[in-house]
């Protein structure tokens, strides 16, 4: 039996009637279930309402989008299907015991005990009113909120904007758990790259409203090279490799490549973190690319 892609859209598009203008465009992508995703991309690039069309809150302008082979909002998908948007909407004047109650009210599935433990490792009392909660603690709460349905898909959109260190990495941490111990397909959308380095499986990257990279995150990071050399052998970046962000400083020449085989002349090579290759794509549109020097890398 094969198993439905967590997310699959087909010449997806959006727009906003007021603002005119297509913020998602032809967007083809395939996400797999059970693996934690990292949705990037630069303010503005359409992040959110992708995540809002997959929960169902928005609706497609052109093509198609499936989440759990369901359409986004029906009944069923909103059954197995949960979406943790920006604004984290919850009842200032509700206790945290109350806001549980009512997840537990308004889920035909609910984990309770499941719930109560990611507020109780939040150190926040059942008793404390929502409205009287730091930021980071209402994200707490609206993550208890969202686990304790116990989701086979998870939305999160920017969850860790407003933690500290400390608890962003307590939240990374139960959500490798939940990714782990129930198969959960997890897509985070985070401007902070660094901590996707040892988190996430499975890379998006939407840049222009287009989707420009979808694939897995440790071959994405495997296949590129940070290149450093001298400026007159950047000619040797030609065919078959793609350039996708170069810099010329003097006589030398620094590259991030998709490289495709062996390299020619003497270039000193890095293997790049994924947060290099991540902000090579997000930059590549702010220089221009060499004319000449390879094949660029372009959108979806």
């Amino acid at each position: 039996m094969t198993v439905p892609d967590a997310l699959r859209a087909t010449g997806l598009g959006f727009r906003y009637r007021a603002k005119g203008g297509w913020i998602l465009r032809d967007c083809e992508f395939a996400v797999p279930t059970g693996c934690i995703t990292a949705l990037v991309g630069r303010n503005g690039a359409g992040k959110s309402t992708l995540l809002q069309l997959a929960g169902g809150l928005l609706r497609a302008g052109a093509g198609e989008l499936r989440v759990l082979d369901a359409v986004p909002g029906t009944p069923e998908a909103r059954a197995r299907v949960a979406l943790l948007t920006q604004d984290k909407p919850l009842y200032p004047r509700f206790t945290v015991a109350d806001t549980l109650t009512m997840g537990e009210k308004l889920n035909t599935t609910w984990d309770r005990t499941g719930a109560e433990r990611t507020v109780r490792e939040g150190g926040i009392a059942p008793s404390a009113r929502v409205g009287e909660l730091s930021p980071g603690q209402r994200t707490r709460v609206a993550l208890a909120l969202a686990l304790g349905k116990r989701p086979e898909l998870l939305l999160l959109d920017e969850p860790m904007a407003d933690l500290d260190p400390v608890a962003r990495g307590e939240i990374m941490a139960t959500l490798m758990a939940e990714a782990a111990e129930r198969g959960t397909t997890i897509v985070l959308s985070s401007h902070v790259l660094p901590e996707l380095e040892q988190t996430c499986d499975w890379v998006l990257l939407l840049r222009d409203g287009r989707i420009e990279l979808s694939e897995e995150a440790g071959e994405l990071r495997d296949s590129h090279a940070l290149l450093t050399g001298h400026r007159d052998q950047a000619g040797n970046l030609a065919e078959p490799h793609t350039v996708v962000r170069r810099r010329d400083s003097g006589r030398q020449t620094t590259a991030l490549i998709r490289q495709h085989g062996p390299l020619r002349g003497d270039w000193h090579v890095e293997r790049p973190r994924l947060e290099d290759v991540l902000v090579g794509y997000l930059q590549a549109g702010e220089t221009q690319r060499t004319a000449g020097a390879g094949r660029t890398e372009a959108a979806a």
